[in-house]
């Protein structure tokens, strides 16, 4: 029996009027019937009793139904990405606002997480043959792309940063191959093109990439040194790993099925191919069972492609356009010299604080410095000392016009930073449940692997109180990376301005990115609806 739905402003039929009595022997009489509630007046109790059940795609569109359902659910970024330690990778989104985790999509074992933006993850797949593919994907929606070759020592791949919404036709990403190159790849190019060395004082190396809109990668070295990667512009042709390409392209999935493990390849186009057998086999158990699904075995040919320090013609037709690198300052000819960009002490800290990242924040640039050793007290130059802790954290921001253009802050204005292996993200914490503002989020920690953060007013690191990943418990897991989803935050800015503004982006009529005056405004909307 089909059941009509009713509209709002629907209304009730009008009971018959008293002057006319029913009849007995006719039907039953008409009965007023009460109105019908609207999906939005549901208690906010039973909307999260109903959240509970859903998982991270179906929950974040019920967030995105009405006000009222985005106000009773939590945000569920942002989340760690947990990975189990055992060979069926099955990674988790671990949510603070929430405090639940998620489990995303199986992917096959041999996976390593490079990169992840926007929902997005960069895995680096080692195949039994020696070689190593590089796959956006995304977990919620299981979508995923094959990038072109990287003809290259996959293990000095240390980051991937990538476009934030990329499709099979229309794509950028770049990395960190080596202590001093970058690779960099679009849409339609058969292989990745690997730059020239970048120039860097004796002793440095990169630590650390952004994307950001309008196609520039900002690059990070560890005694702070930005360099400005400018990709050639973006168009939409027809990529090497389209669905319609011919036999000789390859095809590879890194999504794993529920109930068994099968991975096909056809052979990869190369100038010298040496084509053998190679065998796959996994022993595959389904989610919460313990008897395990018969054994499977694929065996098909594979071409090898040998790794070269520096692949040739990786421009050209079907290839990449160019790209420029630049240093961030406009002394592009000096060489860099922490003495004059960095106020002091800062100057002589810097070289103590090894890991080191890049993030965007109110369309300021600012650098995040970490001391990853034991605590050291220095000497400075100019007389006195200054004591460095164990995971202390010092945020500088990039002034332009000022000589030394970087300094510390001790304030981000209720923002708080998370850094790592993802893109680096800033948000707004205020009213977020789990959050809190001016602070820096990492990844590290004595022994494994754990979400951190630091409260730039103490001074202090602590960690994060991170749900339980759905493992048995004591399991062995790793905490890869920050997982956020496109709907939530902004990570990138078009150009770096001199002074703090207010602005919010849009992503396809989505609000991503919100100011404290915008957090305010919509606060009090929600009050009043």
């Amino acid at each position: 029996m089909d059941h009509k739905i009713p509209h709002r402003g629907d209304r009730p039929h009008p009971a018959p009027s008293s002057s006319s009595p029913p009849n007995p022997s006719g039907p039953n009489p008409a009965v007023a019937m009460a109105p019908f509630r609207r999906w939005a007046d549901l208690p906010p109790d039973l909307l999260c009793r109903i959240g509970d059940r859903l998982d991270l795609k179906w929950y974040a569109s019920a967030r995105g139904a009405c006000t009222a359902w985005r106000c009773a659910l939590a945000p569920p970024a942002p989340a760690l990405l947990v990975v189990a330690d055992d060979a069926r990778w099955c990674p988790h989104a671990a949510s603070l606002p929430t405090r639940r985790s998620f489990e995303l999509t199986a992917i096959v074992s041999g996976s390593r997480c490079v990169g992840s933006s926007n929902g997005w993850l960069a895995l680096s797949v080692a195949l039994f043959t020696g070689q190593t593919v590089f796959v956006l994907l995304n977990p919620i929606a299981a979508v995923e792309i094959l990038l072109p070759p990287l003809i290259y020592e996959s293990r000095w791949v240390s980051k991937v940063v990538f476009t934030p919404r990329p499709a099979k036709d229309d794509f950028a990403a770049a990395a960190i191959c080596d202590i001093d190159r970058i690779a960099y790849v679009t849409a339609g190019a058969r292989r990745w093109a690997v730059m020239e060395p970048v120039r860097l004082t004796s002793g440095d190396q990169l630590t650390d990439v952004v994307y950001t809109d309008k196609g520039k990668v900002y690059c990070l070295t560890k005694c702070g040194d930005v360099h400005v990667l400018r990709l050639p512009e973006r168009r939409r042709r027809k990529p090497a790993n389209a669905d319609e390409a011919g036999p000789s392209e390859p095809e590879f999935s890194v999504l794993q099925p529920p109930a068994e493990r099968t991975i096909n390849f056809r052979p990869l186009r190369c100038q010298q191919q040496r084509n053998f057998r190679m065998m796959r086999y996994e022993q595959g158990r389904i989610c919460n069972q313990l008897e395990p699904i018969p054994l499977r075995l694929t065996l098909c040919a594979q071409a090898f492609i040998p790794y070269k320090r520096v692949p040739p013609e990786s421009q050209g037709p079907h290839l990449n356009a160019p790209a420029t690198v630049e240093p961030l300052l406009s002394e592009a000819n000096l060489p860099f010299n922490p003495a004059t960009v960095f106020a002091p002490p800062y100057d002589t800290v810097s070289a103590f604080t090894s890991a080191k990242n890049l993030v965007f924040c109110e369309g300021n640039l600012y650098q995040v410095w970490r001391n990853a050793s034991c605590t050291v007290t220095l000497q400075l130059p100019a007389g006195g000392q200054r004591r460095v802790a164990e995971n202390e954290i010092l945020v500088l921001r990039y002034y332009p016009r000022r000589q030394p253009c970087w300094d510390v802050v001790k304030d981000l204005g209720g923002y708080s930073l998370f850094v790592g292996r993802n893109n680096a993200v800033s948000m707004y914490a205020e009213g977020v449940p789990g959050l809190r503002g001016n602070c820096v989020y990492w990844i590290g920690g004595r022994g494994r692997d754990q979400g951190m953060v630091f409260d730039m007013e103490s001074g202090r690191s602590a960690p994060c109180r991170a749900p339980q990943v759905g493992f048995l418990p004591g399991h062995p897991h790793s905490t890869i990376c920050w997982y956020f989803l496109s709907d939530v935050v902004s990570n990138s800015s078009s150009c770096i301005s001199s002074s703090s503004s207010s602005s919010t982006t849009t992503n396809g009529g989505r609000k991503v990115y919100q100011t404290r005056a915008r957090a305010r405004a919509d606060l009090a909307q929600d009050v009043e609806d």
